[in-house]
Order: structure tokens, then C-alpha cells, then sequence
């Protein structure tokens, strides 16, 4: 068995955010997904969402990356923390 070489995967995901967020939420997610080439989505919608870049071996290890990260960010922007309702991953082997 091969140990898994790590790639880039680009990772969707959303939270509920249990209100209807303005753009300037939205604007302040963006500026603390900034740093890891990460967008945001949501303005006028109750979820909060992002695409964000990460290096990982698996499937699962580029979602657990990536929900780090943007746990981390929607916390910094001051947004409602909510659960993660949707997920998705593609590595760049995938997208061929």
C-alpha cells in the first residue's frame, strides 16, 4: 500500500447562520479567508459559505482542513457560529 500523496483540493463549504447576513458580514468572512486564498459567499441569505484551497493526502483530510480554517475565519468576522450543512471537495486530479 502507497501512502497518499498530498494535492491541492478546492473545498466548498456552508454554515447555517440562523439570521440573514449583510454584506458586511459577509465582507468581514472574505477578509479573514484572505490570508488563505479563500472566498466567501452568503450576502442576504442565512448561510455562510467558502471556497477555500488546501494541500491534503484524502478526501477527508482536505474537508477537516478546511473547516478548520473556515471555523476559524467565520469566527474572526464575528459571524454566528452554526453547523456545517453542506460540504464538498475536489483535488486537482479529479478536476482533469
Amino acid at each position: 500500500m502507497r501512502p497518499e500523496r498530498a494535492v491541492r483540493w478546492s473545498v466548498g463549504i456552508e454554515a447555517e447562520a440562523g439570521q440573514v447576513l449583510t454584506r458586511e458580514q459577509v465582507v468581514e468572512l472574505a477578509d479573514a479567508l484572505a490570508a488563505s486564498g479563500g472566498v466567501a459567499s452568503g450576502i442576504g441569505t442565512g448561510r455562510y459559505g467558502a471556497r477555500l484551497i488546501v494541500q491534503a493526502g484524502s478526501h477527508e483530510e482536505a474537508v477537516a482542513r478546511a473547516t478548520e480554517e473556515f471555523t476559524r475565519a467565520a469566527a474572526m468576522a464575528g459571524l454566528p457560529p452554526g453547523p456545517v450543512v453542506r460540504t464538498e471537495a475536489v483535488s486537482e486530479d479529479e478536476d482533469q
